[in-house]
């Protein structure tokens, strides 16, 4: 008897199971069955923007259904990615977004309204995004090691500017000012625009900034720029070495900004399997690829496995920049 209901159990639990699994098959061959919308936590017509929407259009191709782009920015970037991790996680909500919203912010602001360790299910990197180092033409200097010297010999005479608390530039230029000694100040600005201006005004000396709001100051000739951020040059300014060529190897210059894909967290595997193949595809076609290089940005497309790694790597090096900058945001 004992045998008898131990063998109906194992029957009962196989058929259970094997019918979960059946329905959970047919559900991932179904899908997806509606719209998708992709969320991009920041104004229309940025580089982030561009890169979800070439994606976006792609993606409805090899899926079948519309994708839709939906622009929610708004404090830097949170109201955004906070509203797309609390979306239903069924696959048909995603996140579009820079590195500092999906990981940076955590250890920037008092009291973010998600947590990016629990609240994401990462997909994967779509592209690096390295920035240039520029300064005033009339800076006499030509190379990044001939900035940093010329920093060391003006000490307490020098600004630089960021498009705002917490962002790259200003983390980098608080690196610089601390490792120098140099007592530089900082502006913040509400954007790359105010700040890019004030520096062909001579306002303030140097920054770092997106090759996308710079380009035209480069190619004018009214900003020059030294040098790119990363471990490799940016396909746009083939010519232009990284900060780790010209001999500055610290981590702050070697780690860059990216472009990432998540979405909410518990969205179902299958799910996340079929949409990270689909679009490391997508990256991988030469058009798009020439598209995102063109932005100044690196194509990646990583597995959500790859991506993951790179994720746990850059965590601790922005934290350690937040925490030497002294940044904190409400």
């Amino acid at each position: 008897m004992t045998f008898f209901r131990t063998s109906l159990f194992n029957r009962r639990t196989l058929l259970v199971a094997g019918l979960a699994l059946s329905t959970a098959s047919a559900w991932a061959q179904a899908y997806p069955s509606k719209p998708i919308k992709l969320i991009v936590p920041y104004a229309a017509g940025g580089a982030t923007d561009i890169t979800a929407r070439t994606l976006g259009e792609k993606l409805a191709t090899r899926l079948g259904q519309p994708v839709l782009v939906d622009n929610r920015g708004g404090a830097g970037g949170v109201t955004g990615t906070d509203q797309a991790f609390k979306s239903p996680a069924d696959g048909y909500t995603f996140l579009v977004s820079l590195g500092t919203t999906m990981l940076i912010n955590q250890y920037l602001y008092e009291k973010l309204p998600y947590n990016p360790q629990k609240d994401q299910a990462l997909i994967t990197q779509i592209a690096l995004a390295p920035v240039v180092l520029l300064v005033h033409p009339q800076l006499p200097v030509n190379t990044a090691p001939e900035l940093l010297q010329y920093i060391e010999r003006n000490k307490g005479k020098l600004a630089y500017g960021s498009w705002g608390m917490g962002s790259y530039a200003h983390l980098a230029g608080a690196w610089l000012s601390d490792n120098l000694k140099a007592d530089m100040n900082h502006a913040a600005y509400k954007g790359e625009a105010p700040m890019l201006q004030d520096l062909v005004g001579g306002q303030i000396q140097l920054t770092f900034a997106s090759l996308q709001s710079a380009r035209p100051y480069i190619e004018s000739g009214r900003l020059k720029v030294l040098a790119v951020t990363g471990t490799q040059r940016m396909p746009a300014l083939p010519k232009v070495p990284t900060m780790t060529e010209q001999g500055i190897k610290d981590e702050v210059f070697r780690v860059t900004g990216w472009v990432g894909m998540s979405a909410p967290a518990k969205t179902p595997a299958d799910v996340l399997t079929r949409v990270a193949t689909e679009v490391r595809a997508i990256i991988a076609q030469p058009d798009v690829r020439e598209r995102i290089q063109q932005m100044g940005f690196i194509p990646v497309g990583s597995t959500p496995e790859e991506f993951a790694v790179q994720f746990k790597k850059d965590a601790p090096v922005w934290e350690r920049l937040v925490k030497l900058s002294g940044a904190k945001l409400d």
